[in-house]
């Protein structure tokens, strides 16, 4: 991860995670994208990955995408308990930044700036809802451009000539993970002078519709996990059952107390 940063990174389940708020990070996006257009093809697009239990637990059974999360320069809190862990350390991050209410953050410091986002992945008739209902809130809003998720690893170059003819100053990547860290490292350096590759998970299904939010009582309490495996048991219950106790054990394990402790 990239030192330069101006707020704290506190070691969390595993991943240097930064010690911001939403907002805060909504202005590093546009100080980034800013000076990614002074620099041009100099420079290479940040990483701006999130932490969530599912992330965490696939670290710690994947070396490969330990090593993606630990070389990304940005990793932000996007799970509830990612938080609480925090707490134990010497900079406790101030709340949660979930993608899905990032995204808005993001996009309203994009529309009066004129920033240029492409949006990637998910099913192409999701993706396209996704975009109408973002034009629909932000009608000033760059959306320069989308391509849904369904495309092989020998279509990355086509994929990403669509993107640089765009001009596009962040790319919302939602392939799932660990496929949209994967697709990042890959092809970041084809993608020189784009602002930010951020990885957004199921962004594109709760722009569309398609999937309803916790209350938000549920998401501070950190209950999201439970209110989405009652809408889907079917998809997400064991994925939820067996994966969650493991998250704790590395939330625990891997979490860099105070020195007092």
């Amino acid at each position: 991860m990239q030192s330069d940063l101006a707020y704290p990174q506190v070691l969390v389940g595993g991943f240097n995670t930064i010690s911001c708020t939403r907002a805060e990070l909504a202005e590093l996006l546009l100080e980034d994208c800013i000076e990614a257009r002074k620099q041009g093809e100099s420079w290479l697009p940040k990483l701006v990955f999130s932490s969530n239990g599912q992330g965490v637990t696939l670290a710690g059974k994947s070396p490969e995408f330990m090593r993606m999360m630990s070389e990304a320069d940005i990793v932000h809190a996007d799970g509830m308990p990612v938080v609480f862990a925090s707490k134990l350390t010497e900079a406790p991050l101030p709340e949660r930044i979930p993608t899905t209410d990032f995204f808005h953050d993001a996009a309203q410091v994009a529309e009066p700036n004129g920033l240029r986002f492409f949006m990637l992945g998910a099913k192409d008739e999701q993706n396209a809802a996704a975009v109408a209902a973002i034009e629909k809130i932000y009608p000033g809003l760059n959306v320069v451009g989308r391509h849904h998720g369904y495309f092989t690893e020998a279509e990355d170059e086509a994929v990403c000539e669509m993107i640089r003819e765009s001009k596009a100053d962040v790319v919302w990547i939602a392939l799932g993970k660990p496929r949209q860290e994967e697709w990042c490292f890959r092809n970041r350096d084809r993608l020189r002078g784009v602002g930010w590759l951020k990885t957004c998970g199921g962004l594109y299904a709760f722009l569309a519709g398609d999937v309803p939010r916790a209350p938000e009582w549920m998401q501070k309490a950190a209950l999201e996990w439970l209110f989405r495996m009652m809408d889907d048991p079917k998809r997400l219950a064991w994925r939820y059952l067996s994966t969650n106790p493991y998250a704790f054990y590395r939330l625990v394990r891997e979490t860099r107390r105070r020195r007092d402790r």
